[in-house]
């Protein structure tokens, strides 16, 4: 039987439609996903993501075990607040997730993927042997995200007092917490908004005051077109286990210094780098007709071939995009092999929109 957050009965409330995802029952859309997914990027939208995974770290030996399990470096987090974006990765290099940590007053808090929860857990606690450190998962709380260039100021406006003026001044990637509730300028969607932590029985209220207040309910099929189009990685699709971070485009999230941290995988991870060759994540772009999807086949122009990982419509741009790992050697076109016919598709770095515009080259 599938899991259920706290705010399912909110959701079969509003008609949404419900799919298993990471072994929860969650919505996909309420009705149009292309209405869903324009809200967020010209107002403001509010998602369920209760699914997703709290889970505390505290000791005295916090940060030296953080600095060993992830391949970014929390010591760079040189205030109480601040947040960082990392692979957690096996000794050979894959990812086992990507995750976000932030600083807070003498220890950790880390949220991670629902459908890694259990293998994330176990080798969290794995990991811990030598170190006097604790990993508490944190299942009292509820999570939302609110997203669109108006969404941090529509949650002051409801929430007022210390908790306004919290959100008022938060910078990016930077959350805190406030009478019980944890508050994050962070997300998934390319635009501004916050990422809100709060008691389990606070949520259903607290959600139904944001749709009173004109904000949208946005299901998993906008979260997805949405992250896409920022250029955003989704865990089992554009990165795995089997994956390199240096072949999925986080290369950006690897702390190389100081020389001296041994962080799980590190080795690996400079073999690969001193041996060349791996293959690069990037985006595609399909102006004429069809859509992109995982798994079609990409044919760079020396004849060399790789795939896309994650393909959809955009609804901002008005035609498809997707992100491809392909070899090394890829230029600025390619081809996409769909339906038994090959696509010209233009190469480019994503993000592909940014704050509700086109930015890719």
């Amino acid at each position: 039987m599938a899991n259920k957050t706290v705010l399912f009965d909110k959701h079969v409330e509003a008609g949404a439609k419900i799919v298993d995802f990471g072994g929860w029952d969650m919505p996909i859309n309420y009705g149009s996903q292309i209405e869903e997914h324009n809200a967020v990027r010209q107002n403001a939208g509010v998602f369920d993501v209760s699914h997703m995974t709290v889970v505390d770290i505290t000791g005295d030996d916090s940060q030296i075990y953080l600095q060993k399990l992830l391949a970014n470096d929390v010591a760079r987090l040189k205030e109480d607040g601040k947040a960082l974006y990392s692979g957690m990765l096996k000794e050979d290099g894959g990812v086992i997730d990507d995750l976000i940590v932030y600083r807070m007053d003498g220890w950790y808090r880390v949220v991670v993927n629902c459908s890694t929860r259990e293998k994330d857990l176990a080798w969290m606690v794995k990991q811990t042997e030598g170190f006097s450190v604790d990993v508490n998962e944190r299942p009292e709380f509820a999570m939302m995200a609110v997203q669109g260039p108006n969404a941090r100021e529509k949650v002051a406006e409801l929430l007022g007092g210390e908790q306004a003026e919290l959100i008022r001044g938060l910078k990016i990637f930077q959350g805190k917490e406030s009478s019980g509730w944890f508050i994050a300028r962070t997300g998934y969607t390319g635009e501004d908004g916050l990422e809100i932590v709060l008691p389990n029985d606070a949520a259903p209220a607290f959600w139904q005051q944001l749709l009173d207040a004109g904000v949208v309910a946005c299901g998993l099929g906008a979260r997805d077109t949405l992250r896409l189009e920022a250029g955003m990685n989704l865990y089992g699709s554009d990165m795995d286990e089997s994956i390199s971070p240096l072949a999925a485009g986080m290369g950006w999230t690897i702390a190389w210094e100081p020389e001296d941290r041994d962080f799980l995988g590190r080795k690996a991870l400079e073999a690969q780098k001193a041996a060349g060759g791996l293959p690069k994540l990037v985006g595609l772009v399909l102006e004429t007709r069809g859509v992109l999807r995982g798994h079609q086949k990409v044919v760079a122009e020396d004849g060399s071939e790789g795939e896309i990982t994650s393909g959809t419509f955009s609804p901002t741009l008005g035609y498809s995009i997707a992100l491809a790992r392909v070899p090394k050697s890829t230029g600025d076109t390619a081809h996409v092999e769909i339906r038994g016919k090959l696509h010209a598709v233009k190469v480019v770095r994503p993000p592909f929109v940014r704050n509700g515009e086109r930015v890719y080259k």
